[in-house]
């Protein structure tokens, strides 16, 4: 017998990847939300939420290599992203005025733009999805597009 673990098919670890930005999306929020540093919220993720079951709902096991890529570079490019999402938005709405969801759905999305591996139009296509999460009335998710769009072509501008 293989002390090996299975390997995972390639929807698996799509799937697990999609987690992982929901989960670096809520984890940015709740850092913001109560001061928390990043080590502290990564490791609770990690320990208590991934592939956890909460009233008989099992949560999503989510790729924890690309979720604490994704909040530790949100967190040391924090100026960078905010200022790219800054430039991406109207010179009435600067970040600090745009919903906190929103602002770290921003963040991590800029994180895998400026550091990740994906395409821009793949992370721009989970992050919208991941904004009808929240936002279900769907004028978020156009807004996440087009915001998402303009931040790809500066951080990527050769994927264009």
């Amino acid at each position: 017998m293989s002390d090996r673990a299975p390997a995972l098919s390639g929807n698996q670890k799509r799937k697990m990847r999609s987690a992982a930005r929901l989960y670096a999306v809520q984890a940015l929020f709740q850092m913001e939300a109560s001061g928390q540093d990043s080590s502290r919220v990564v490791r609770e993720f990690l320990d208590h939420r991934f592939g956890a079951v909460y009233e008989g709902d099992e949560m999503l096991e989510g790729d924890p290599d690309l979720f604490s890529k994704l909040v530790g570079d949100a967190v040391n490019l924090q100026a960078r992203i905010d200022q790219m999402t800054d430039r991406a938005l109207v010179a009435k709405w600067p970040i600090a005025r745009i919903d906190p969801t929103l602002r770290a759905l921003f963040r991590a999305a800029g994180a895998e733009m400026i550091e990740g591996e994906a395409p821009p139009k793949v992370v721009i296509s989970e992050f919208v999805e991941i904004a009808r999460a929240f936002f279900p009335e769907g004028r978020e998710a156009k807004f996440v597009n087009a915001v998402l769009d303009h931040m790809a072509r500066e951080a990527r501008p050769e994927a264009f």
